[in-house]
């Protein structure tokens, strides 16, 4: 935005209310401000990764009403009013998600940079499919690169959760 009488440019900002791991959150923000930076340097929760900046690699999934998304490439001020999961919302207090501990077990994790993204991902898969088949973990975890090329301990962690909670 352009202000008339100095002739420089105004960073327009608007009001955002959200939950962010059951905690609420309010404040201006900048409308062009992105999820990620939101939460990495105002509210300083650092798990979510940046990657790619272009929604490829799923180093910045969280949930935003329970459905994954790119927080790389989604507005701050979108998510007004909902609820956002990162993945240090997953642990409840000292205990970890069963999933953060499959992940542990199964050494799902090299550098762990992806593991952040990976996580959540899985979480938003078992909300929906809660008995995913080693096919289902694939395909839906297309989304979320791992340079270290995890993959086959992250499908097994991930089923390992799903033989659990079926027992």
């Amino acid at each position: 935005m352009i202000d008339p009488e100095r002739g420089t440019r105004t960073r327009e900002t608007t009001y955002i209310a959200i939950t962010v791991n059951g905690t609420r959150w309010q404040g201006d923000a900048p409308v062009e401000e992105v999820l990620l930076d939101l939460l990495r340097s105002r509210i300083g929760l650092t798990g979510t990764k940046r990657g790619c900046e272009s929604e490829v690699c799923g180093a910045c999934t969280v949930l935003v009403d329970g459905a994954p998304i790119s927080s790389c490439n989604y507005l701050a001020f979108e998510a007004d009013g909902k609820a956002v999961t990162t993945v240090e919302g997953l642990a409840r207090g000292d205990e970890l998600h069963p999933l953060q501990e499959g992940f542990i077990r199964n050494v799902a994790a090299q550098c762990g940079y992806c593991t952040p993204g990976q996580l959540m991902a899985a979480k938003a898969l078992l909300e929906e499919n809660p008995t995913p088949s080693y096919g289902d973990i694939a395909h839906w975890l297309t989304g979320n690169i791992c340079r270290c090329g995890c993959y086959p301990a992250i499908a097994s962690a991930i089923l390992e959760v799903v033989d659990e909670t079926k027992a």
